[in-house]
Formats: C-alpha cells, structure tokens, sequence
C-alpha cells in the first residue's frame, strides 16, 4: 500500500514538472520571437477623385535582379499584385473602371499576366491569404477587365500601385514593376454628385461662398456657363467685392465670348488683389486682361 502511495506521488510530481515544463518552453518561444524588417513591406496609398476617395492597400516586393515577368511572377497563373495578403482596393462611392461598374466597398484585386495580355479582377472576397490558391473561386470576381501591359524605360525596383491623370472625374491606377506598366482608368460620375450637393447646400442659408464654390465647379467643368455667372452674381451681392470672386467671374464671362464684362471683372480682381499684395492673382489677371483685349479686337 505505502508503495503504490509512493508511485502516485512520483507520478504526480512528475507530471507537474512536464506541464511546467511545456508551458515554460511555450512562453520562452514566444517571448524569444523577433520582429524583423519585411521582405516586401507594406504600403498605403489614397487618392482623392471629385468627391470620390480611392485607396489601396499592399505590399511591395523588389525585383532583386529577378526576372519578374515569366519569371518570379509566371506568365498563365494567379497573380496577388504584390506580395504577402492579397491587394486590396476601396472605394468610397461607386466607381467605373473601363466601362464596368465597382460598387461601393472593398475588393481584392487579382491579375492573370501573359505575355501580350493581362487579365484584371476584382474580386468580392478579400478574406484569402495571397492568391487564395485552391480557394480562390472565379464566381466571386466583380468583373474582369482586359489590359495591354506596356515596357517602360525607367526601371521601378519595388512594386508600385500609383494614381495618375487625376481630374474632377477620372483617374489612372497604374501597377509598375521592373519594366513593365498597367494602367486601369477609372471614372466617376462627379457631376450627378456635385449637382446633388449644390442642391442640397443652396436649399437652407447658402452663403457668399455657397454661391461661389458652386459657379466655380461649373466653370471649371465649363458646364452650363450662364447658371454659373448667376451663381458669382450672387456671390458678389452677399460677399461684396472680393478678388477671386471677381477672377472666376471674368473667366466665366470670358468663356462666354463676353470679353468686355471680362477685361471690367479681371480689373476689379486685380486691383482688390494689389491692395492685398496678391501678387499670384495680380499676374494672372494681368496676362488675361491683355489676351482678352487682342481677341475683343479681333471679334
């Protein structure tokens, strides 16, 4: 009897030291554990388009003398657009890209290179690691697009996702690495968006500068001109003189063939700016005073 007593005790005292031991092991690796600079490091990058802000997430592999077309990256598979998580891309508001509609969200992007032609997705789930592998279904792209990838001169060693061409209502969203670029455009319908906030804005207490940023979209889309000198009219009965109220105005009247009303609203503008040592608005109104006198004499 004492000696199986003794058995369990040893027993016993010994499975404490192997749990003991397991789980001093277990902290040690992974207190022990370090924090090391990535291979491909990750990267952020957000642009604003009209109202619109597009943003991408990713990580940034460098070439290292590889070849990376039909080489690293293999011509007729799956491609990430980077490295490590999948590339992922938001957008704030609804989107085209190339004629397809993005709706509002997130989406992994996936490419499929060939030689003389690309594949784009945008793809629903953005839960895979990579490329998804096995589990990455063709069912869940949004849409695919089909591009043409260009060699370029200038060598771009780490992988790069860059917004270009930014206007009020569209952009490139180029994909650069070793020689080689892809260029997606994309488009939003900034209008139907302005339109609704210009609305929304003048319907309770608009302001001089209500009035103002609303002719000023209009006239740097050079849309529906004479709304838009209704608009700087207004600005100017709330506001009083002010020289960049004045600017847009001449420019508006100028776009209308009015160049007489121009050359009178560019000169308030310019003798406002004076006495306000804005000497930016001071040159231009000067260098469209004297363009819009040559062509008044012409007309």
């Amino acid at each position: 009897m004492i000696m199986q007593e003794n058995q369990l005790f040893w027993m016993y005292r010994n499975r404490n030291h192997i749990c003991f031991f397991a789980i001093f092991l277990y902290h040690a690796l992974v207190v022990s554990q370090i924090t090391h600079p990535k291979a491909s490091p990750l990267a952020y990058i957000e642009q604003e388009v009209g109202l619109t802000k597009i943003s991408a997430t990713y990580s940034r592999p460098a070439v290292r003398g590889r070849q990376v077309f039909g080489g690293l990256v293999p011509y007729g598979r799956i491609w990430r657009v980077g490295a490590n998580e999948s590339t992922k891309i938001m957008v704030d508001t609804d989107v085209s890209v190339m004629g397809n509609i993005l709706p509002k969200g997130t989406y992994a992007i996936y490419a499929f290179p060939e030689e003389g032609e690309w594949q784009i997705a945008f793809h629903a789930n953005i839960t895979h690691w990579g490329d998804g592998r096995k589990n990455y279904n063709a069912e869940e792209d949004v849409f695919r697009v089909n591009v043409i990838p260009q060699a370029v001169e200038a060598h771009q060693e780490n992988f790069l996702i860059a917004f270009d061409s930014i206007t009020h209502t569209s952009l490139n969203l180029n994909l650069l690495w070793a020689n080689t670029k892809v260029t997606l455009p994309i488009n939003v319908d900034t209008d139907a968006q302005m339109e609704l906030e210009i609305a929304e804005q003048l319907k309770e207490n608009p302001t001089a500068q209500t009035y103002y940023e609303a002719g000023r979209y209009l006239q740097e889309q050079r849309k529906d001109l004479k709304r838009a000198l209704g608009y700087l009219h207004k600005a100017l009965e709330l506001g009083g003189d002010t020289y960049y109220f004045f600017r847009v105005k001449s420019l508006i009247e100028a776009e209308l063939g009015n160049y007489k009303a121009a050359i009178s609203s560019a000169k308030k503008s310019l003798a406002i700016a004076a006495d306000l040592e804005k000497d930016e608005f001071v040159r231009m109104n000067e260098k469209n005073i004297q363009k819009w006198k040559t062509l008044l004499k012409t007309n």
